[in-house]
This record gives structure tokens, C-alpha cells and sequence, in this order.
């Protein structure tokens, strides 16, 4: 019995040696400091920093330092000399590689990636690190919104205005939705003074990660242009000039813009007038500029049908605005839509304008980690 206790004691002092340390050394971070790992990052100038690296993404390394409560550091990944990680992170590297593992310093301009199943660490020079533990992009994000905006007066004026939006963007790795809807509806006194609305559908295939093609629907109704619809099926090809991420300011970082073009049917069907069905090219870009931490987007879209018979008919529509997160997900929504159609049929003008203010419910999924 005794010859047990004695051995229980030996074999506990190391443990007590180790719990000392780490209290002792860990002190300094104990009261109000979240700091789990002590990783450490050298600079090509000498200096050193102490702390949990986060991650790093196009040449920013961020590090939540020992030294503050909630502070980040950022560090261009080109000034570190050196990197040492605790916690397995997943390290990617310039030709696809991703390793898995514990990153120790090596020489200078180089780290030792301790990655399962080798046994020794791997060096790897820093300058063909792309990212360590980057953001995971979800399999399908979604962005959009769905708006509307009511009037009514009664009495001596009798007067009813509806409008609804809506905008959607389904985006996956390799395909893209986009939903685009709208209805306007005006009364006066019982009489309709404005009734249209439009639909449209794409969907598009990344062939490489900026360059696809797309298939097209569009249909558009408008009882003042004597148009019971308007149909446009088109297909083409794609680019996205640019995407999210492409820039570093945070200003552009979430940028997109995106030109396509097609060909494909198109026809009118009229109430009164002939109907006519061409052979139309389809050109198109749609621009989007999140601003102030997304809370303000300014954005543009248009598509252009000129007819392969007469090139004096055409036909453009065009949307921009500027839609304001007010709280949350609540939003406000200031639009512009102006078409024009250059060969109406007789009695109905070239042009309308629309303005159009709305509130109601806006999303966008972005990448979490």
C-alpha cells in the first residue's frame, strides 16, 4: 500500500511541474483575454508577434493577439520571415495542394508543415502558400430581395397604387439562378391607369470560374403598350469581370459585374396590332456594388434585343437603384426602370419610366467559416 501511494506521488509531480508552468506562463492572459494558442509570427524586420493566427487570405495574415482583449492584427503575408502554428490548420498552396497540419518555424522564408501520414515534417517556402485556414465557401449562396409598396387614397381622391420586386441569385460552384419579377398596378377612380409586369429566368454553367454560358426566359406584359406579352428565349455565352473578392479595399471586395451575350426568339403579342416574332441577339450586364459593409448596394442591370432582320428594331430595358439596409434584414428600395422599345406599335410611344420606392425583406449568404 504504501509502496502504491509512493509511486501515485511520483507519477503525479511531473503533472503538478506542468500545471505550474502553464499557470504561470498562461497568467498574464487569464483575466479577460480569449486567447487559446500561443502561436508566433516573425517579420522580416525582427519584429515578433504572439498570439492565434486566424487565417490568412490574399496576402493578409490575422492574428488575435495576447497582448489586447478582441484585438486583430493584420499582417502582409510578404513581411513574414517565419510562422509557427499550434493547432492543425489547413495550409493551400499555389498548385492546389492542400496540407493538414501543425505549422513549426523553419529557415527563414520557409515553414515545417507537420501533415499526417508523413512522418517528418514537409518545408515549404511561404511564398507559394496561397491561404491557411481559409473561409469555407456554403455549397449554394443565396442573395436577393423581395420588396413592395402600397398607396390608397379615398374620399374626394380615389386613388390605388401597388409595386412589387423581386431579385434573386441562387450561386453554386459551377451554375448560377438569377430571378428577376415585377408588377405595377395603378388605379384612379376605378379606372386602371397602369398595369405591367415582367419575368425573367437564367440559369448559368461555369465552364472555368469566370466564363459560362446561359439559357434565358423572358416574358413581359403591358395593357398601356398594348402588349398582352412579350417572350425573349435566348442562349449564349458569359463573363464575369468581376467578382467578390477580386479587390482588396473593402470598398470593392464585394463587388460583381458580369456581361453576356446571345441570340435566340423572340416575339410580341399584341391585343390590337400584328403580332411579330423575330430573330434577336441579346446583349446584357448587371453590376453590383455592396458598399459599407453591405448596408448600401448600388446596382444596374439591362438587356438590349436587337433584331437580326431590322437593324432599326430593337428593343431595351433597363433597372438601376440604390437599396438601403435599414435594420437587419429590413430594407429600402429606390428603383429606376426605363424601357424602350424603338419600333412600338402605332399609337404607343417609344418609352416609359418608372420610379418606384419599396420596402420589405432583404438577403445574402455569405461565406462562414
Amino acid at each position: 500500500m504504501l509502496i502504491t501511494e509512493v509511486s501515485a506521488r511520483k507519477a503525479a509531480l511531473p503533472l503538478l511541474v506542468l500545471a505550474a508552468g502553464v499557470f504561470f506562463n498562461g497568467s498574464a492572459y487569464a483575466e479577460g483575454a480569449d486567447v487559446v494558442t500561443l502561436d508566433v509570427v516573425t517579420l522580416k524586420d525582427g519584429s515578433i508577434i504572439h498570439g492565434q493566427v486566424l487565417d490568412m487570405e490574399k496576402g493578409e495574415l490575422r492574428v488575435k493577439t495576447a497582448f489586447g482583449v478582441g484585438d486583430v492584427v493584420k499582417v502582409k503575408w510578404a513581411n513574414v520571415s517565419k510562422l509557427s502554428i499550434e493547432t492543425p490548420q489547413p495550409v493551400h498552396l499555389k498548385d492546389g495542394t492542400v496540407l493538414v497540419g501543425r505549422v513549426q518555424e523553419g529557415e527563414e522564408g520557409n515553414l515545417l508543415l507537420s501533415a499526417e501520414p508523413t512522418t517528418q515534417p514537409i518545408a515549404v517556402p511561404l511564398d507559394t502558400v496561397v491561404s491557411i485556414n481559409p473561409l469555407i465557401q456554403p455549397s449554394v449562396t443565396f442573395q436577393g430581395a423581395f420588396t413592395g409598396g402600397l398607396s390608397a387614397n379615398s374620399g374626394n381622391t380615389q386613388l390605388t397604387n401597388l409595386s412589387l420586386l423581386l431579385d434573386f441569385v441562387a450561386r453554386h460552384e459551377v451554375w448560377r439562378l438569377t430571378l428577376f419579377g415585377r408588377y405595377i398596378y395603378g388605379e384612379n377612380a376605378g379606372q386602371v391607369v397602369a398595369r405591367n409586369s415582367r419575368g425573367t429566368a437564367k440559369l448559368d454553367y461555369f465552364v472555368t470560374k469566370r466564363f459560362y454560358v446561359y439559357g434565358s426566359s423572358y416574358f413581359e406584359q403591358d395593357t398601356f403598350q398594348d402588349l398582352r406579352l412579350r417572350t425573349a428565349l435566348t442562349a449564349g455565352p458569359g463573363y464575369q469581370i468581376i467578382d467578390r473578392g477580386d479587390f482588396a479595399s473593402p470598398y470593392f471586395k464585394d463587388m460583381t459585374l458580369g456581361f453576356e451575350a446571345g441570340a435566340g426568339y423572340f416575339n410580341e403579342d399584341f391585343k390590337q396590332q400584328p403580332d411579330k416574332t423575330t430573330s434577336r441577339a441579346r446583349f446584357s450586364v448587371r453590376w453590383n456594388w455592396p458598399l459599407f459593409k453591405e448596408r448600401v448596394l448600388i446596382y444596374h442591370f439591362d438587356e438590349f434585343f436587337p433584331s437580326f432582320q431590322d437593324t432599326n428594331d430593337y428593343y431595351l430595358t433597363m433597372d438601376q437603384g440604390i437599396r438601403l439596409t435599414i435594420f437587419e434584414g429590413f430594407v429600402a428600395n429606390f428603383q429606376l426602370t426605363y424601357r424602350y422599345n424603338n419600333s412600338p406599335p402605332a399609337g404607343v410611344k417609344n418609352s416609359d419610366t418608372l420610379y418606384v420606392f419599396t420596402l420589405g425583406y432583404g438577403f445574402d449568404t455569405k461565406a462562414k467559416r
